[in-house]
């Protein structure tokens, strides 16, 4: 039964998730490039060097206004170890980049199974206490609905997954490895329709809402 299952997420889940998040981002992008906007009439206060400033508030952005730091700065540290360590396990485990090969026809050096092992160790404890803050703070809570917690869900599930095929932890090894897979491909279904998607919506909103305000004058 695990061999089927492996095979099945091998063949034609994956194709199927692949082209479901291909669909899901095509639809996204082409959703909101139709969306209507109103035309600015304004006598723009700045003309040259405006996209410089959207690339600056990309990047400045990455920091907590100094005002508000004191009480985010801790959400923050979090959230860029478990974004960095999520990616570090997905671009640069060997067998990840073997698959993005299969894909692209390319790859790169990764790196060694206990540092991917560690990293991955570390990226789920951030994504618990992620989840443990959102929890005991009343206005977090208050704020979060299904799609924060299935998002969190999805998010840490082929990492632990992960961690325990590379460990071995699990007797039946195909059968935890075609979870792992399955987990994956989940990812890759929601992504595109859920609040994951802000990881591709976040530098293109800071970009554009720094233009605007350099056309207008004010600062980013």
């Amino acid at each position: 039964m695990s061999v089927t299952l492996l095979d099945f997420a091998r063949g034609p889940a994956m194709q199927w998730a692949l082209i479901i998040f291909v669909f899901g981002m095509v639809w996204r992008l082409v959703g909101v490039w139709g969306l209507r906007h109103k035309a600015d009439h304004s006598q723009p206060r700045v003309t040259q060097g405006v996209w410089k400033r959207g690339l600056r508030a990309v990047f400045v952005r990455v920091l907590p206004y100094p005002e508000f730091a004191p009480k985010v700065q801790g959400q923050y540290w979090i959230s860029y170890v478990f974004h960095l360590g999520f990616f570090i396990v997905l671009l640069f485990f060997v067998p990840h980049i073997l698959f993005f090969e299969d894909i692209l026809g390319f790859g790169w050096p990764g790196l060694p199974n206990n540092v991917i092992f560690f990293v991955g160790g570390i990226t789920v404890a951030a994504l618990m206490v992620a989840l443990i803050k959102r929890i005991l703070n009343p206005v977090t809570r208050m704020m979060s609905n299904f799609d924060d917690y299935f998002a969190w869900f999805v998010t840490i599930a082929p990492v632990v997954t992960g961690l325990l095929v590379n460990a071995n932890l699990i007797p039946n090894y195909e059968l935890m490895l075609a979870i792992h897979i399955l987990s994956f491909q989940l990812l890759l279904i929601y992504l595109p329709f859920g609040k994951l998607m802000h990881g591709f919506w976040l530098m293109v909103s800071r970009w554009t809402t720094a233009v605007r305000f350099a056309r207008r004058g004010g600062l980013s």
